[in-house]
């Protein structure tokens, strides 16, 4: 069992990432507070979880929510269901909402949590790669809207976050592959070694690996957890996380919400991102192509759905990094450096639109 912090003063909280952690008490119990617990989740994780995990949560009061899966449900009726449960169930300040799922249950469960009587405490128990590399750690919680991914949303830090590896095995390949999107991602826009590591290992990762998964699951959350820590609200350096995430959420949301999964519509951005860092002259044509090589290993798609630029750029313009009226994206100055900016030309953008 490894152990991570995230370094955010008297909101500090632990990454704990080992085996079999869904069925360990001991680890679970320091980070539940209060006498009053509800467990969410949805119907594809609770039949293979939620029992056990029940079995040692021990206080007098727990309830639990199954909620629908997928990411069509991330919505403010689906939020409902928890704040239904909460006041049923009468549950007070100190209750601790769990969340048991990936992504999108951990995006509700959070913002439920950021919500309830102001502000409750939550566990994050990622059950997706994507989930356990990405969207657990760091505090940002949201739904959606018809109109643009994530723009409801609050920052609410976890308890802590328990990644157990073991769930990965019964994850469909299909949002494996997905989860791989971010790790790519943190190759590209911090640490160019790791971006070597994950192309000479790509291959021990599709195979679910353990050695491979725990070093890319730890080094990944290690780097988030270093950037969360220095800026946590998104003021400046995390925006970098986002590397990609302006074009796919455009892609999500043309497409409608969970015909792209979240990491293959990240991955076509990423190499987007690439393509108009090329185009600025910022990496070379072969960098370029390395970005989409990786991406092309980890089965995941390089290029976006068939959408007419001007409809794409409109969709662009609804982001949360937009400032304004201008579109900021993440590209790259160099692989493992990213960078922030409105200064790439619209024809060049265009251009990067066009070809894809």
């Amino acid at each position: 069992m490894n152990v991570l912090n995230v370094d955010l003063g008297e909101r500090s909280y632990p990454i704990v990432i080992g085996c079999s952690l869904t069925q360990s008490a001991s680890t679970l119990a320091p980070f539940i507070k209060g006498d009053q617990v509800l467990l969410v989740s949805n119907e594809t994780v609770a039949p293979l979880y939620m029992e056990v995990l029940e079995s040692i949560i021990n206080v007098p009061v727990l309830n639990t929510v199954v909620l629908p899966d997928g990411e069509q449900h991330k919505t403010l009726e689906t939020l409902n269901r928890i704040f239904d449960a909460l006041l049923e169930h009468r549950h007070d300040r100190s209750t601790t909402l769990i969340a048991l799922g990936g992504g999108v249950v951990g995006d509700i469960t959070g913002f439920a949590a950021a919500c309830y009587q102001r502000g409750v405490n939550f566990v994050q128990i990622p059950t997706t790669l994507l989930a356990q590399v990405d969207s657990s750690v760091g505090g940002k919680t949201a739904v959606n809207h018809p109109s643009g991914k994530n723009m409801i949303g609050a920052f609410h830090q976890p308890q802590c976050v328990l990644i157990d590896i073991e769930t990965l095995q019964s994850l469909p390949d299909r949002e494996y592959r997905a989860g791989l999107a971010e790790v790519i991602k943190y190759g590209l826009i911090t640490d160019v070694d790791f971006f070597v590591w994950l192309e000479e290992h790509m291959t021990s990762l599709l195979a679910r690996d353990r050695g491979a998964l725990l070093y890319a699951i730890e080094h990944s959350c290690r780097l988030k957890a270093r950037i969360v820590s220095e800026d946590e609200r998104e003021s400046g350096l995390r925006a970098i996380l986002n590397l990609g995430h302006t074009f796919g959420h455009a892609i999500e949301t043309h497409e409608g919400y969970g015909e792209w999964l979240h990491g293959e519509a990240v991955a076509a951005g990423m190499c987007m991102a690439a393509d108009l860092s090329r185009r600025l002259g910022w990496i070379s044509m072969a960098d370029q192509a390395r970005v989409v090589a990786l991406v092309v290993e980890a089965g995941l798609p390089t290029t976006s759905p068939d959408i007419a630029p001007e409809k794409f750029l409109a969709l662009m313009a609804v982001d949360k990094k937009a400032l304004g009226g201008e579109v900021r994206l993440v590209l790259l100055e160099r692989l493992g450096k990213a960078v922030i900016t409105s200064e790439y030309g619209s024809e060049k953008l265009m251009a990067t639109l066009s070809a894809n």
